[in-house]
């Protein structure tokens, strides 16, 4: 989906082709894992984070374009809307210390960042969703200019049968509205950590990532406020899901979903699967059916909370890696790496524990992500031996202490498993989320406006959430 396409409008031939080699490439992708053919080596961490371009009002700035082309840095990329850009990172071992080099390289390149949004009199920040925008910041107008982003207004607006998106959210108070196109997409910042894993391991960190999603998020939330209205702790998980249209693939489950169960064997499994959806993209490639060109793409417009994505290594061997989506970016760079420490402590304690291995029923491990998503830290969630606990004390007494055995076994130092986990142990403790502060510093100022301020000088300090005062 981050590559540009050449052709914008499709008819029931390239609909048939694609499907035709989609699905051949699907059996190959199976062929390839029976034979073993894929990269069975060590794991390695890579990052995405989504951004706000935004004004001095703090309402959204359609300068993506000029922005990026000032950057002139191939690791930021172009996003869905004008007022949005993507950060990534160089991929690396996941070991030593790995989480501060990757804290130092993007906290290097998020200054770098500030600096030419700066001298464009422009803010850049990063935030789940931003709490003073407007239904009118999400027009057509504002849409990206490359044809990918229009070919997939098209095609998703057609499956409909033109009829508009429907936003139905019940939280502290109710967001319902309509929409006619893709771009409430944009409405959703995320922090997206890519594990890569041997291959005979991938389906049980699948399911391990689908198991920790719900009490990683619960320490992650900073998405309260949409258009004005406290609604959910991170309402960019309802927004998401519903911000994308509909299609009856898998039993009427959606193109963003947590899934329908966990991965029995194999990864491919998670692909075949995606073979219920129907093609939004049909583009057709002249790569060698090797090269799984038709299935990365179709994957790629299907949006899982923990997506399994297909990569190469640079011997030409696919690799799999998982792309767990569910965290929102910000409130800082320390917050983000921190809540991925928690994540990959997590998915590694539970495979080498065997958790993984039905610890958690699947329909239990889908309930706690959307009460995560509702009540942050104040959730309740199903836990075998628990039952219904808090999110809060399930942290606390037993899961920090296996996210440090899980960092350990992945070769973490000490004094980094300390650091970014001593970040989340303070976060729980103190409750002090993003989204609690957000909350907190709107009682306190009374406007979004004057509160999104303070998120931004908390946001340039640098420091935890957990620290920032009010």
């Amino acid at each position: 989906m981050g590559d540009e396409i050449a052709k914008t409008r499709f008819g029931a031939k390239d609909f048939a082709r694609f499907e035709g080699r989609l699905r051949a490439e699907t059996e190959l992708l199976r062929d390839l894992s029976e034979r073993q053919r894929f990269s069975d080596d060590g794991f390695v961490l890579g990052f995405e984070i989504e951004a706000w371009l935004l004004d001095h009002g703090c309402y959204p700035n359609p300068i993506n374009a000029s922005f990026l082309e000032t950057m002139a840095n191939p690791l930021v990329v172009p996003e869905l809307s004008r007022f949005n850009v993507e950060l990534n990172c160089d991929p690396l071992p996941l070991t030593g210390d790995v989480l501060g080099r990757t804290l130092a390289s993007l906290s290097d390149l998020w200054s770098h960042c500030n600096r030419v949004a700066h001298s464009m009199d422009a803010n850049i920040v990063l935030i789940g969703t931003l709490p003073i925008l407007r239904d009118h910041d999400l027009s057509l107008a504002h849409i990206s200019p490359f044809k990918r982003y229009a070919a997939l207004n098209r095609q998703a607006l057609k499956q409909r049968a033109g009829r508009p998106l429907v936003v139905d959210i019940e939280g502290e108070q109710h967001l319902r509205a309509e929409h006619h196109d893709v771009m409430l997409e944009a409405a959703t910042t995320s922090f997206q950590v890519h594990l890569k894993t041997p291959a005979h391991l991938a389906h049980r960190y699948y399911n391990a990532s689908l198991m920790a999603s719900a009490v990683v998020l619960a320490a992650g939330v900073n998405a309260p406020y949409v258009f004005g209205l406290d609604l959910w702790r991170e309402t960019r998980i309802p927004l998401f899901e519903q911000s994308v249209p509909l299609t009856d693939a898998g039993g009427g489950q959606g193109r963003v979903t947590f899934g329908t169960g966990y991965a029995q064997g194999s990864l491919t499994e998670v692909f075949e699967d995606n073979l219920a959806y129907p093609a939004l993209l049909p583009i057709l490639f002249d790569d060698p059916p090797e090269a799984l060109s038709h299935l990365r793409l179709h994957n790629g417009t299907i949006w899982r909370w923990n997506r399994p994505l297909v990569g190469f290594e640079p011997d030409g061997s696919p690799h799999l890696r998982i792309e767990h989506r569910t965290l929102p970016s910000g409130p800082t760079m320390i917050d983000m790496v921190a809540n991925a420490a928690l994540y990959l402590g997590l998915v590694r304690s539970f495979v080498d524990d065997g958790f993984d291995e039905g610890g958690l029923s699947f329909a239990d491990a889908r309930d706690n992500l959307y009460a995560a998503a509702r009540y942050g830290l104040d959730a309740e969630l199903a836990w075998p031996g628990a039952g219904r606990i808090g999110a809060r004390s399930l942290l606390l007494d037993e899961l920090l202490t296996e996210a440090h055995e899980g960092l350990a076994s992945f070769g973490i130092d000490a004094g980094e498993r300390e650091r970014f986990l001593g970040v989340i142990e303070a976060r729980v403790r103190s409750g002090q989320t993003g989204a609690a502060w957000q909350r907190a510093a709107l009682g306190k100022f009374g406007d979004l406006r004057t509160m999104m301020a303070a998120y931004c000088e908390g946001q340039r300090s640098g420091v935890p959430v957990h620290e920032w005062e009010l």
